[in-house]
């Protein structure tokens, strides 16, 4: 009876995956060009700066003259369109780059404007309160706004307007939706932002975090006129193979800042051992391109099936896709829990734990998450997480290859079935 019901989800399965595939083939071919347009502006910048395997050798100590860290630097720079970056193995997480961003532009009694709502949970205790202790912007005398998008997902300009004061130094935009049910901005959106920012505030400095963004367009922010971006090298410009690490690119002055920031003032991007990590990150930005698209893949097809199946998804499986993350709404805390734990059973590493609610440090609710990757955190590889709280949306995001993503998602509604979900 077993091998009967497994037979007949196999061909239920078949059937659904064939009809998705007929009808996002034109979405991948999209796809694949901007792929290889990113891999070409990739390829491009490695050539300009005459990058040599011996860039790849290990630094000790201070890390003086590292022609390899200097060299990343400038490739970063290019393929970013920015006047400067520092990359580094050194800034331990997206949140970590991007305080280094933050702490470096702005100084007590300034004031930070997100422009685009609250930002991910994970920069709240960044941002913090007055007086706490913890060296947040608000204890260092830093004040910060947000401004909430409107209903229809686009910034509220006549409220970026009312909070805006003369002390109003860094406007910030996060790009990606983070834990909420909205569009991620695209770079051309980013750019009307920047347009709008600077007639009301022409020394304002414009700042977006750009995680999970990555090579998901032909442009970055940096190129439509963004003052300053930071991410992550274990999202998607780590192309799976950096272990560790941050990026911060944009206009010299402000990169200057955030690496005094980052080490201390007067030493900046001066110094500090690469560590052995300098060949992952220059490979791991040379894959980035095609791995990035075929995470993207993924989340077009994993959209298109679950949405054929009742399920919400945003962004819709032909909406444009300005990052990784795919939001799929399953209305109940059981069906989300147990999506999250078939990512989790899909996984080539730690396939056998079982992810469970925990509450995890910077969240507000507790969260869920699978990650049986290569890399501890690494989004770019097939992961999914979710804040355990109405109305109960899962964000999968990540990939290395569309065939694993394809596979996870049989993986869920095999699961699905077997509780009667579907």
């Amino acid at each position: 009876m077993q091998d009967l019901i497994e037979e007949n989800f196999e061909r239920q399965w078949q059937q659904w995956a064939e009809e998705a595939e007929a009808q996002i083939e034109p979405r991948f071919r999209l796809l694949d060009r901007i792929s290889e347009k990113n891999q070409w502006k990739v390829i491009q910048a490695f050539r300009k700066h005459r990058v040599s395997d011996f860039h790849f050798a290990a630094s000790t100590g201070y890390g003086y003259n590292d022609s390899g860290r200097e060299v990343l630097d400038l490739v970063y720079a290019d393929v970013f369109g920015a006047e400067s970056a520092i990359v580094r193995p050194h800034l331990v997480s997206g949140t970590h780059t991007i305080s280094a961003a933050l702490f470096g532009c702005l100084r007590p009694g300034d004031e930070l404007l997100f422009v685009t709502g609250k930002p991910y949970d994970t920069l709240h205790k960044v941002i913090g309160k007055p007086g706490d202790g913890l060296g947040s912007l608000a204890d260092w005398g830093i004040h910060t706004k947000f401004v909430p998008l409107l209903a229809d997902g686009n910034v509220d300009w006549d409220g970026v307007s009312s909070a805006m004061t003369e002390r109003t130094k860094v406007f910030a935009i996060q790009r990606s939706r983070g834990y909420e049910w909205r569009a991620s901005f695209t770079v051309d959106q980013i750019g009307e932002m920047v347009e709008r920012i600077k007639s009301m505030s022409p020394e304002g400095i414009v700042f977006a975090d750009n995680c999970y963004g990555e090579f998901t367009e032909e442009r970055e922010p940096t190129e439509v006129g963004v003052d300053l971006i930071a991410g992550s090298l274990i999202k998607n410009p780590g192309g799976g193979l950096a272990t560790s690490g941050g990026y911060i690119a944009g206009k010299k002055r402000l990169v200057e800042l955030a690496a005094y920031r980052m080490t201390a003032p007067g030493i900046g991007g001066e110094v500090g051992a690469m560590l052995g990590t300098t060949r992952s990150i220059f490979q791991g930005l040379f894959m980035a391109p095609l791995l990035v698209g075929q995470a993207v893949k993924g989340s077009v097809f994993a959209s298109s099936v679950f949405a054929k199946l009742g399920f919400e998804t945003h962004p819709r499986w032909d909406d444009p896709r300005t990052d990784l993350i795919q939001a799929i709404r399953f209305g109940a805390a059981e069906p989300l829990i147990h999506f999250v734990q078939s990512i989790q059973k899909a996984a080539a590493v730690d396939a056998h734990a079982v992810p469970e609610p925990w509450d995890m440090p910077g969240y507000e609710h507790p969260v869920i998450m699978a990650a049986g990757t290569f890399i501890q955190g690494g989004s770019l590889e097939l992961s999914a997480d979710a804040p355990v709280r109405e109305p109960y949306i899962a964000y999968m995001q990540g990939g290395l290859t569309y065939a694993h993503v394809k596979f996870a998602v049989k993986q869920a509604l095999a699961e699905f079935r077997k509780r009667g979900y579907l």
